[in-house]
């Protein structure tokens, strides 16, 4: 019996194609689960550092509380507008576990306070000072705080879901707060004239972890808001940086 050699390299070449196809799909695969795993738990590591500085200096004084207060409110925002507009599953998964690392990061800021000044006044949320917004001396009562801007806004939320201007507003708000993150850390460093206290390799992650987020944005085709807001952020980042080498300087020119 006659055989096709043709026929059969063909076949063989085809079930090579297939093999090879399946590979790269894997590879991708794999690709697409890493970086989905770096974007939800991504942004908690740049505070890694900083909590651990914090935590062996006992002092919390270079740290701005009012980053946790940026993130805390970009993240809840981001969870509400998932709502009315699904985006992809580990930005949200991301938004919780940022909310979460946050509350850890009030609860020993406030607690180191409260130890370093005993004799402080004692200020409360449920004093409603407005000066003393973000300020206050227990955790419960920044717990307290976020608990009523979700329940709020929840309800505002669930009232306006079904209008789409609505819907993109809270997107925008949610990326545009997250991209000012850094402002307060900033305006903290100019009034200190000084970057000590801050964890410098906070900055460094924050900075690679924004450049990595903006390109997912871009690559997954997020909602526009997301990467223009991630340019803003990574701006952002490096004007700290700046702030290092400036007040780095003008400390070591000091020294001599």
């Amino acid at each position: 019996m006659d055989v096709d050699l043709n026929a059969v390299h063909d076949s063989a070449d085809a079930a090579a194609s297939l093999e090879n196809m399946g590979l790269v799909a894997m590879i991708i695969q794999t690709i697409s689960w890493i970086s989905s795993a770096a974007m939800i738990f991504g942004g908690v590591v740049p505070y890694v550092p900083q909590y651990w500085d914090i935590l062996q200096s006992r002092d919390a004084e270079g740290f701005s509380m009012h980053v946790c207060l940026a993130l805390l409110v970009a993240n809840v925002l981001r969870i509400f507008f998932w709502f009315g507009r699904h985006f992809e599953l580990p930005l949200l998964v991301q938004s919780f576990i940022m909310i979460g690392a946050m509350l850890m990061m009030l609860h020993l800021c406030t607690k180191i306070k409260r130890e370093s000044d005993m004799s402080a006044r004692k200020r409360s949320f449920l004093d409603f000072h407005r000066r003393h917004f973000w300020d206050w001396t227990h955790f419960s009562d920044y717990v307290l705080c976020v608990l009523i801007f979700v329940a709020v806004g929840g309800y505002v939320t669930y009232l306006f879901l079904s209008f789409p201007t609505f819907v993109e507003l809270i997107g925008f708000l949610a990326v545009f707060t997250e991209a000012m993150l850094g402002v307060p850390q900033f305006y903290r460093n100019h009034t200190n004239q000084s970057t000590v206290g801050m964890s410098v390799k906070m900055v460094v992650m924050w900075l690679s972890g924004d450049v990595f987020k903006t390109c997912y944005f871009i690559v997954k085709v997020a909602p526009v808001q997301f990467w223009i807001c991630g340019m803003l952020q990574i701006s952002m980042d490096i004007a700290i940086l700046l702030q290092v080498y400036k007040y780095g300087s003008q400390e070591r020119t000091h020294l001599r």
